[in-house]
């Protein structure tokens, strides 16, 4: 009869030979948890000034609203008072518009901060981890090797 052979047994001893270090992933899930949190807190920042923004353009807004509805004691003063109007908003707009690029440039320049600080940390941590690897496997193979003689 012949001898049935035992894999699962086999890979045990073969992944022992050979053993991991979960720190690496650990640390790799720890660091992308924390990039994570970083780009979170840069879109909500900006987006909480965003609606500052908003928020200021529509309250001046309303006011002038407010201030052209009200009762005139002569028809002219209602032409002028929407000419005053929409050369207000054409002013609000253009400093909103101002305001909303500012923000954009700045989550714009910090996320290209962010990512090439990331970069060059992942690419250490790449470095030592395979630097690391590479002696574990080497010392795996000359401890095979020397239980092989």
């Amino acid at each position: 009869m012949t001898t049935k052979t035992d894999y699962t047994k086999m890979m045990q001893d073969m992944m022992g030979a050979f053993p991991m270090d979960m720190s690496a992933f650990e640390d790799a899930f720890k660091s992308q948890a924390a990039l994570g949190e970083k780009f979170s807190r840069l879109a909500i920042d900006a987006a909480e000034k965003s609606v500052e923004v908003s928020t200021r353009w529509t309250k001046d807004t309303l006011s002038k609203v407010g201030d052209m509805t009200a009762a005139k004691t002569e028809a002219a003063d209602y032409s002028k008072a929407m000419t005053d109007f929409a050369s207000s908003q054409a002013e609000m707009a253009a400093e909103n518009m101002s305001a909303f690029a500012e923000i954009a440039k700045k989550v714009q320049t910090e996320t290209v901060e962010l990512m090439l600080s990331t970069g060059k940390d992942m690419s250490a941590d790449a470095t030592a981890a395979m630097k690391k690897a590479s002696e574990d496997v080497s010392k795996a193979a000359r401890k095979a090797t020397q239980t092989a003689k």
